[in-house]
């Protein structure tokens, strides 16, 4: 998972810095989707209470919520949690082992947090897309074994290899979705008079036309199907691409799909992220903070 190091970074809100952890986060989040490609949907691990094994330890969450559970438990006692960049999709979790290092303030004080709707949409519309060859490979697998109906299709009970690399899909897409609280911060500081009026007055359509640039997200959607359209595709020993390997349901991942999920659910949600930050960045000061803000 990519990480920046907020004790040695020298200007953490710059947007050019920024802009290089979004591109590389894209690579990760495409890596991460092939990964997830080659196991089949498997529904039951996203329905909560589908597992007696979890109900008997009293958990009546879905197999992926137990996961993500476990997982985020460990990791908020080695204080991944208090990185300004590291948002959990599980409540009630436990203080750090260690003592909070001492981070410079970057963020406006703030509890947004997207992860709610980033699970639903990723279990409930992109799994069901990028696992369908996979599906598809397994049903006509079973048939050829004599199962066929209702059995034949979804679930190849790989339950913890699924859940566990949706996890690292997760944990990716929402570090890309709270960048936006960078990008919004850093936007503010630049020119904040452009911004309080439209906070004070809550306008949102005014703040987010502010932060939407249409030709950066034209080319960052470009960059991602040229991205993903690579590396769908098979490669030799010797590194060289396989030609049209990636064609005929050859490919590694859906191209479109890996698209949409950028186009439909991650800018979306990130401009809300953004817009919902900006709508509370004044909470907590002054007047006196406000106009001195207002004068820079």
């Amino acid at each position: 998972m990519l990480s920046q190091n907020f004790m040695l970074e020298k200007d953490p809100l710059s947007l050019e810095r920024i802009r290089q952890i979004l591109v590389r986060l894209e690579d990760t989040i495409i890596f991460d989707l092939i990964e997830r490609a080659q196991f089949a949907h498997n529904p039951r691990i996203y329905i909560r209470g589908s597992f007696q094994e979890l109900r008997d330890m009293d958990f009546d969450g879905s197999w992926l919520e137990w996961f993500l559970k476990e997982i985020e438990t460990f990791h908020a006692r080695a204080r991944r949690y208090t990185s300004p960049d590291e948002y959990p999709f599980t409540s009630d979790l436990p203080v750090p082992v260690l003592l909070p290092l001492a981070f410079p303030k970057i963020l406006h004080p703030n509890t947004i947090n997207a992860n709610p709707s980033i699970l639903s949409f990723y279990t409930r519309s992109i799994v069901p897309r990028i696992t369908r060859r996979a599906t598809l490979a397994l049903a006509a697998i079973k048939r050829s074994n004599g199962i066929i109906g209702d059995e034949e299709y979804e679930d190849d009970g790989n339950y913890g290899s699924a859940a566990t690399i949706d996890v690292e899909v997760l944990q990716a897409i929402s570090k890309r979705v709270h960048y936006g609280k960078f990008v919004s911060e850093s936007k503010f500081l630049a020119n904040p008079a452009d911004f309080i009026p439209h906070i004070l007055t809550p306008n949102p359509a005014a703040l987010e036309a502010l932060v939407t640039k249409p030709e950066v997200e034209r080319k960052l959607l470009q960059r991602l199907r040229k991205k993903a359209a690579i590396y769908a595709q098979e490669f030799s020993a010797d590194g060289d691409a396989i030609v049209n390997s990636h064609l005929n349901g050859g490919a590694k991942i859906d191209v479109d799909g890996v698209v949409e999920l950028y186009e439909s659910y991650i800018i979306p949600l990130t401009k809300e992220v953004e817009v919902d930050y900006l709508l509370h960045r004044l909470d907590g000061l002054s007047q006196a903070d406000i106009d001195a803000l207002a004068a820079q």
